[in-house]
């Protein structure tokens, strides 16, 4: 019977959600976005990722710091921001924050760099009708 085992890990993986829930809202409290994007990425939560770029937008000088920390995440993490700005950017409320984004990662990304993203190609087939 492994009912007993598959709980066990089952409540593993509660508390460490647990745990890192608590671990990004200290980081958003303490302003270390970097830190809170790379976690929201990783965990999946396309909304509180539009809430760090909202808090970094807020700042004194956000969109530079916006700019500075999007170029700073790591090719796949750019690739996650870029499927959940494509929703925010259906949205009227969300659609400055995900124009924002957009528009640091063609900054700074290559045309060629961008090509390589998975699932470019539905992405900007879905931004067109709404940019």
């Amino acid at each position: 019977d492994v009912t007993e085992i598959e709980e066990k890990e089952a409540q593993a993986k509660q508390e460490e959600q647990i745990m890192k829930e608590q671990e990004l809202s200290n980081l958003l409290h303490e302003k270390r976005y970097l830190r809170a994007l790379g976690l929201a990425i990783s965990l999946d939560r396309p909304h509180t990722v539009l809430t760090v770029v909202k808090a970094i937008l807020k700042e004194p000088e956000g969109r530079r710091h916006l700019e500075e920390n999007i170029v700073r995440l790591r090719k796949d993490q750019k690739e996650a921001v870029l499927a959940f700005l494509v929703t925010w950017n259906t949205n009227s409320r969300n659609c400055h924050e995900a124009q924002a984004v957009m528009e640091m990662l063609l900054k700074h990304e290559a045309p060629d760099s961008l090509l390589q993203f998975s699932g470019i190609k539905s992405a900007v087939e879905s931004l067109l009708p709404y940019t």
